[in-house]
């Protein structure tokens, strides 16, 4: 079904929709130059990839292991209060990073407490982030409210990593020391700015919360169990979450790593080679998740050998990583990774939501989420204790073979090549 052009603009026409987008544009735009400069200061720093494991692990197992917690604490409170504190905090410690920066006056211990900290916060935003379109919008507008913003995050992951791998290449990337990374210390310092930047657009939104909320301190990990019964019993729902775990773990982990190792160990790529690889991963995500809109049936036989055999080519694409010379090499590949893994987001989500019941399909979604959250920080941390023994190659090469032999093994012995797009 095509999206109706007038629903979408009297969501536009909508005040509190108007300034949700903007704020999250902002925010979003900002968040990919943390993503981008955090690691890169952490090389310039000490060139050490177990280092660099450590940073992304402090920001991504605390934000897994606590974003439960942070869903129940936005249905005690409301979206709203919790989602300013945390954009509060954000400005905060991205300001303490890019002053930090700018002086020179950071220590490695200091950026991992940070890097811990942000960690934690978004364990609170992203929870009362997702919940806030049906505390803002009548139920009609949420479709299409959610299509917007998906694609507006897609359009950050492209844009976003391009600016500040410029901006961090033309002002400085810390090129033989630290001191000399004006670039980085703007890279965080728009992050703080658009953090205090959206919690102004927040305050202009005006939510509808219920009248009471629930209490009972049982009810929340009841619920949780819940959920996870519900997958254990379900053999393709196990099946599939046991293997996407695997991808997690041999592939996004290793690459969290291996890019910006990649970048830096090459004169000729660098800070800018870096952002243009991501943003292009970021284009050809959303030209993959348009795609699959347009075309949702477009299928190699099932939906399930659709998925095994785009993962077989998304690690042969791994592999060649590892023999990547110039920058566009190293783009074009992240573009074609990009629009596979795109266009499979598209059709995984929505056989999930037709498979799982109405009632638990958030649980699901937020066990989906949790996996990639945990296992990839986790991951890209042992990676950067493997790279110790191993060159950059090799590790592009064992992922990518890794990827190409749980997608065959999958195939012949699980029932994943069985998922079809039919509900259950």
């Amino acid at each position: 079904m095509q999206p109706d052009p007038g629903a979408r603009a009297a969501l536009l026409r909508a005040p509190n929709f108007r300034w949700l987008m903007a704020g999250s544009a902002i925010s979003l735009l900002g968040d990919q130059f943390t993503l981008v400069a955090l690691p890169w200061l952490v090389l310039r720093m000490t060139g050490d990839t177990v280092a660099l494991g450590t940073v992304l692990a402090l920001v991504g197992i605390p934000r897994a292991l606590l974003i439960l917690v942070g869903g129940a604490l936005v249905d005690r409170l409301s979206p709203r209060r919790v989602l300013m504190l945390t954009k509060h905090v954000n400005t905060v410690l991205l300001a303490v990073l890019a002053l930090g920066v700018w002086r020179d006056a950071l220590s490695l211990p200091a950026i991992y407490a940070l890097s811990l900290a942000l960690g934690i916060s978004s364990a609170f935003s992203i929870p009362s982030g997702t919940s806030m379109l049906p505390h803002a919008l009548p139920p009609a507008q949420l479709g299409p409210a959610n299509g917007m913003m998906m694609g507006l995050r897609q359009l950050s992951m492209f844009v976003g990593p391009l600016a500040a791998g410029v901006l961090i290449a033309v002002f400085g990337d810390g090129a033989g020391q630290v001191r000399d990374a004006t670039g980085m210390a703007l890279a965080f310092a728009f992050d703080a700015a658009s953090f205090a930047l959206s919690a102004w657009t927040l305050s202009k939104v005006r939510t509808q919360e219920p009248a009471s909320r629930a209490a009972a301190p049982g009810g929340l990990w009841r619920s949780v169990l819940d959920g996870l019964r519900h997958v254990a019993r379900d053999a393709q729902l196990r099946t599939c979450f046991a293997y996407w775990g695997a991808v997690a773990l041999l592939v996004l982990g290793p690459l969290h790593i291996a890019l910006p190792v990649l970048a830096n160990s090459q004169p000729q790529l660098g800070a800018s080679a870096l952002g243009l690889m991501l943003g292009a991963h970021g284009a050809g995500t959303l030209a993959g998740m348009v795609a699959g809109g347009l075309r949702p049936d477009l299928r190699i036989g099932t939906l399930g050998t659709s998925l095994l055999l785009a993962d077989a080519v998304i690690g042969l694409l791994c592999m060649a990583l590892g023999a990547v010379g110039a920058a566009w090499q190293g783009a074009l590949l992240m573009l074609s990774i990009g629009v596979l893994g795109g266009f499979l987001q598209v059709a995984v989500f929505t056989w999930m939501q037709k498979r799982v019941p109405a009632a638990m399909v958030g649980r699901t979604t937020s066990l989906f989420m949790f996996i990639f959250m945990g296992l990839v920080p986790l991951s890209s941390a042992l990676t950067g204790v493997v790279m110790k023994f191993v060159t950059l190659p090799q590790l592009f090469a064992a992922a990518g073979a890794l990827l190409v032999l749980a997608a065959a093994l999958a195939w012949v012995l699980t029932p994943i090549r069985r998922v079809s797009d039919a509900p259950a």
